[in-house]
């Protein structure tokens, strides 16, 4: 537990090292980049290159849960050393899980990433609010008792999320409902002058989503976990139209580009500090 909320934990650390959420994403083609075998040691390796490379440097790491979960309790085990050693390092991470479900499901999944007794805790989880943004109260409620944060599926770039998240329900799409309750849970924080804990997914190329569904992004208080920016084509000019006012509270995703420079550590370290200083004078 935290005495610091995850968004004042959050700002420190973007404040300091820039604003790169740096992927860990041991899928095959990568690992097999490396010179590396699919198996359990390349994933362990991979992933101490990384560790070693990132911890103490970058603002958040986030490692996606998937890479590991395929390689059954060993990969498990991988990922949570590796949560276990950036942690300590001070490095916040951020386990991308998508979870989403309701009542007492919801609530393991929420002890089980976020809450007091976790085995490998982690400061922040995405979670995927399609069963309704208060599907995912306890995983609100554990995050907020313990000092950790959540964030939220707003509005994705993958072409199939248009179908759920630009639905209406009267005049009021998803995706707004989604921005509307995070703005509710990060309210108090925003009267205290302080960054929520409770953030937003939301793409560098959506385009003109943002304004087409009137989307409050900075009203919102929310960190706004922003995929698709570099290899995945986003530019300077697509954050500023996507994210307006609200561009000091993006926090970029870059997996491919940063881990395409291994296996040599210091070689994936200098492409993440590269990363996250152009990242800084490209979101000012």
């Amino acid at each position: 537990m935290y005495e610091t909320t995850f968004g004042q934990r959050l700002r420190a650390a973007m404040d300091q090292h820039g604003p790169l959420c740096a992927g860990l994403d041991p899928h095959r083609a990568l690992v097999e980049s490396w010179g590396l075998a699919y198996d359990v040691a390349g994933l362990a390796a991979f992933t101490e290159a990384a560790v070693e490379a990132f911890a103490g440097h970058v603002a958040v790491v986030k490692p996606q849960s998937a890479f590991f979960e395929v390689f059954g309790s060993r990969g498990i085990a991988v990922l949570e050393r590796a949560i276990d050693r950036l942690r300590e390092a001070g490095t916040l991470v951020l386990l991308d899980v998508k979870r989403g479900d309701i009542g007492s499901t919801m609530q393991a999944y929420a002890e089980a990433y976020l809450g007091k007794d976790a085995v490998a805790p982690v400061d922040a989880i995405t979670a995927s609010p399609y069963l309704g943004f208060e599907s995912l109260r306890p995983a609100l409620d554990v995050a907020a008792q313990t000092g950790r944060g959540v964030f939220v599926l707003g509005l994705t770039s993958n072409p199939e999320g248009r179908t759920v998240q630009h639905a209406r329900l009267g005049d009021v799409s998803v995706a707004e409902r989604m921005v509307v309750g995070a703005a509710r849970e990060n309210a108090p924080a925003r009267d205290r002058g302080e960054l929520g804990s409770v953030g937003l997914v939301v793409g560098a190329t959506v385009g003109s989503a943002v304004q087409d569904l009137r989307l409050d992004l900075a009203r919102a208080n929310a960190p706004l976990l922003a995929p698709g920016i570099g290899a995945q084509g986003g530019t300077a000019e697509d954050l500023r139209r996507v994210f307006g006012a609200a561009l000091p509270h993006v926090l970029a995703s870059s997996s491919r580009e940063v881990l395409s420079a291994g296996p040599n550590v210091s070689a994936l370290r200098d492409a993440a500090l590269r990363a996250a200083a152009g990242l800084r004078e490209m979101l000012g």
